[in-house]
């Protein structure tokens, strides 16, 4: 649910990128922040003619060992000095994030827009970025896990009609379980058109593109789908099972989306997954498939390792 944290001062707030925070139920289910502070002081928050009391957080560690009521959570802040149109795109990746409910989806905590800097606050992550993850030592059938987490996330999003359009291992976080969750919606936006019977988000011109991850018909004509979003899966793919390289190595962006190369198979990597890539990097978008067809093929490989 969004929020504000509208009274109190930050005076001796320490912020840093981990907080914890509280969930109470008064007369209806609402989140509060509990950040950690400097000093020791308890912060009491006047709410519908009742006060609800929220505890200092002294140490992240003691406060992980033994605190009830509480969850541990990540901070994202917007920078000092940022335009008011940053502003706008980071409180609208919020606005997206807030929309949406799965497991392997981000989820968003609360949003801080009163008292400076603002902050958007969402479930901590333990494992961070897959990318980085990846360097450590998985079994193939770990990998699929991991793929199959992210496959039904965009399949959720898919599914609501919006398009991620920056889907790469470095915007899936891991958390202590190994479940992948899709997340960093900065350029994701709802598809409202249609392109050949496709729902699709036509970028404006000069628009961020992450052109190693990106289909041929978005960098080029700036046309995302969720069939664009299949082919960054193919990426994403190709990522985890080369455990983190980065796509296309040291080639230039040129050399990396010319049009008849592709990726070749990680080492190791089952004949299987990397024939899902190639279908994931088909030419024409309406040959790719679609989010449940993939999930179906990931699904048999589980099943067969």
């Amino acid at each position: 649910m969004l929020f504000d944290f509208v009274q109190g001062t930050t005076d001796h707030i320490r912020i840093i990128q981990t907080v914890y925070i509280t969930k109470t139920c008064i007369t209806k289910k609402t989140w509060y922040l509990c950040f950690i502070y400097a000093e020791p002081f308890i912060f009491i928050y006047p709410f519908i003619n009742e006060s609800v009391i929220l505890n200092q957080t002294v140490d992240k560690t003691i406060l992980s060992q033994g605190a009830t009521n509480s969850v541990l959570v990540a901070v994202k802040t917007l920078r000092w000095g940022a335009s008011d149109r940053e502003r706008g795109m980071f409180l609208s990746e919020a606005g997206v994030l807030g929309q949406f409910d799965h497991p392997n989806v981000l989820k968003l905590e609360g949003v801080v827009t009163r008292s400076p800097p603002e902050r958007i606050i969402t479930e901590f992550m333990e494992n961070g970025p897959l990318d980085a993850f990846l360097r450590g030592q998985f079994s193939v059938l770990q990998l699929v896990g991991m793929l199959r987490g992210v496959g039904a996330g965009m399949r959720y999003l898919a599914e609501r009609n919006f398009v991620h359009r920056d889907l790469a291992a470095r915007n899936v976080l891991v958390n202590s379980n190994l479940v992948c969750k899709v997340s960093d919606f900065g350029l994701s936006r709802l598809m409202r058109g249609l392109d050949h019977n496709i729902p699709t988000y036509t970028a404006s011109l000069g628009s961020k593109i992450p052109v190693r991850w990106t289909a041929p018909e978005a960098f080029q004509h700036r046309k995302f789908s969720s069939a664009s979003d299949v082919w960054s899966f193919g990426i994403l793919m190709w990522e985890v099972m080369s455990y983190g390289e980065r796509p296309y190595w040291d080639m230039s962006n040129q050399e990396a989306v010319a049009d008849q190369y592709r990726l070749p198979a990680p080492h190791n990597c089952p004949p299987a997954l990397h024939s899902l890539m190639l279908q994931c990097w088909q030419a024409d978008r309406g040959d790719r498939p679609g989010f449940d067809s993939l999930l179906s093929s990931l699904d048999r490989k589980l099943t067969m390792e």
